[in-house]
């Protein structure tokens, strides 16, 4: 048993110690770890709004203005990743994505019952990718 306390009193004290080093290492780059962390956070709920995108797009016929829903959700949270980040990557993700987003729009305003949206869904993919790495 006295081995057993030793272990996990090591255990803490290597975590707490752990901990510290990280904790050090991101106060001196808080706003680029807070970026990145917004970036992963929005990426995500972009990801949400894309799966919305698609059942819409799928159930058309039941309710036409749910597809329009979710592109507005998506531009939204496309707005604040690019207020958000001065990163290149993220933000050509972030134009394609916008780009993909149009022209899903204009296919649907255009009368197109059931527009790809698999230019949405690889754009996402790409912004969750930068955001991430």
């Amino acid at each position: 048993m006295a081995a057993s306390r030793r272990r996990s009193r090591l255990t803490a004290v290597a975590a707490a110690l752990a901990t510290a080093a990280v904790t050090a290492g991101l106060t001196t780059g808080c706003d680029a770890v807070n970026k990145a962390l917004d970036c992963v956070q929005t990426a995500d709920s972009i990801a949400d709004s894309v799966t919305d995108l698609q059942q819409a797009v799928e159930n058309a016929g039941d309710d036409p203005t749910q597809a329009d829903a979710s592109l507005d959700s998506i531009e939204k949270n496309l707005d604040k990743i690019g207020d958000k980040t001065d990163d290149a990557d993220v933000n050509k993700a972030v134009d394609d994505l916008s780009k993909a987003v149009g022209n899903v729009r204009t296919a649907i305003r255009n009368g197109d019952p059931a527009p790809d949206v698999s230019p949405v869904t690889d754009a996402a993919g790409e912004l969750t990718k930068v955001c991430t790495s």
